[in-house]
């Protein structure tokens, strides 16, 4: 099983020849098919795990946690309303889960969603 690293370096590897320009493709090939769920497939267990919206009091931390067994590897927030901002988007202290907060110019309180994309523990 590759770590972490080794994908995200070969991601940025691939990013950094794509973008110069040095990618070179023959004149007929055609590109190759990508499977259905391919990002999903390349990490074992993909899930991601949504906390709808709902109004809480502004820096109000809510919550969102992979399932047993799954640890986060992403994730992030929506702030919802008229001159909403999300404030913070981090993982949880204990690699589980995701926690999002915000405000909303003019009003006590705004609407916050969360996501986690888990993974199965390694």
């Amino acid at each position: 099983m590759r770590s972490r690293n080794a994908i995200t370096v070969g991601v940025l590897a691939l990013g950094a020849v794509a973008g110069t320009g040095l990618a070179a493709q023959a004149d007929n090939a055609e590109p190759a098919a990508k499977p259905a769920n391919a990002e999903q497939a390349a990490v074992a267990g993909y899930q991601i795990v949504k906390l709808p919206n709902a109004n809480v009091p502004a820096f109000t931390r809510r919550y969102v946690y992979c399932p047993a067994g799954k640890h986060v590897v992403g994730g992030g927030g929506e702030a919802q309303g008229n001159g909403a901002i999300l404030v913070g988007s981090f993982p949880t202290d204990d690699g589980r889960g995701w926690i999002a907060l915000g405000r909303q110019n003019g009003y006590n309180t705004v609407g916050i969603s969360v996501y986690a994309i888990c993974a199965n523990a390694g």
